[in-house]
């Protein structure tokens, strides 16, 4: 083997050793994992054009590309986002159970959360997921995102406030999260309006995304009365729907499948022992990748 036929080799052995952690971290930045698919091959093919030996830390100098390139998509993205059809919800990935354990991970790469991240500047986002999630250092943020390590700190306490103000408050044990998601799909499966009315709570907010292809709701509804009309417009009257629990983004959700088709993922924020959010995605385009589990690492 020649010595560039080794170096390439390296080079491509060191890109799948962090492969999971790049992809991390652009869809934690932009929410789509098509996007952030999109993102690491820029990464790599930027990636072997560069001088391994001269690189210190192969992993630091990844993340500072993919940061780079994920806050060129993300401006690109939130331009489309102002023209999107109804409200916009991230695209739901299948987890492995070891994301739940890994609880600031589930957190971070929650829908609750991600809607949380997209209020913020790109900018802003960027550092915010690089500081709480992955823990780097400021001099290591502001290469990536070519500022100072001094407006860095600025940058990371304005967002850590602006997130801490938005971010859901009550930390609910897995197994009562569980029990709550169980509890819903049994009562929308056997039709048990009143158990339906004892998991939800009063001011429940439905969010849904059609992407103006599939029918939804064009802004979020409140209340549960409203709700529950809205589950049973959705509902198939001819008994072909049928749905099961499954690990999405780190948390139990709902699939959906409507003749044997997949048709939603509806992820559940459950607050107290009750359900206070649902994010009910139906843009066929966002249901693209459920068929597989996606392996997200810090």
């Amino acid at each position: 083997m020649s010595t560039a036929e080794h170096g390439s080799r390296d080079a491509t052995d060191t890109f799948v050793t962090h492969r999971n952690l790049l992809f991390t971290v652009a869809y934690e930045m932009l929410g789509s994992a098509a996007d952030a698919e999109d993102v690491l091959q820029e990464t790599w093919l930027r990636w072997a054009e560069v001088d391994h030996a001269a690189v210190r830390d192969q992993r630091a100098y990844l993340v500072r590309i993919v940061t780079r390139l994920g806050l060129n998509r993300l401006r690109t993205l939130q331009r489309r986002r102002e023209e999107y059809v109804g409200p916009w919800l991230p695209e739901p990935l299948l987890t492995t159970p070891d994301v739940a354990e890994d609880l600031e991970l589930a957190d971070s790469v929650s829908t609750a959360m991600l809607l949380v991240l997209e209020t913020l500047a790109p900018t802003e986002r960027a550092v915010f997921v690089l500081r709480e999630v992955f823990a780097l250092s400021y001099d290591e943020i502001a290469a990536a995102v070519d500022r100072s390590p001094a407006a860095v700190r600025q940058i990371a306490r304005r967002a850590r406030a602006h997130v801490e103000e938005r971010r859901p408050r009550a930390e609910v044990p897995a197994g009562l999260r569980e029990e709550v998601v169980a509890r819903f799909l049994t009562a929308t499966a056997t039709g048990d309006i009143q158990s339906l009315l004892d998991v939800l709570s009063p001011d429940v907010v439905l969010v849904s995304d059609g992407g103006g292809v599939k029918k939804a709701a064009l802004r979020p509804i409140l209340g549960r009365e409203k709700v529950l009309r809205f589950l049973d417009a959705v509902a198939p009257k001819d008994g072909t729907a049928q749905a099961e629990v499954v690990v999405v983004n780190g948390a139990p959700a709902l699939r959906i499948r409507v003749g044997g088709e997949l048709d939603a993922i509806g992820s559940l924020l459950v607050e107290d022992g009750l359900v206070t959010a649902i994010y009910y995605v139906r843009n066929p385009a966002k249901l693209a990748r459920l068929d597989e589990v996606v392996r997200l690492t810090r």
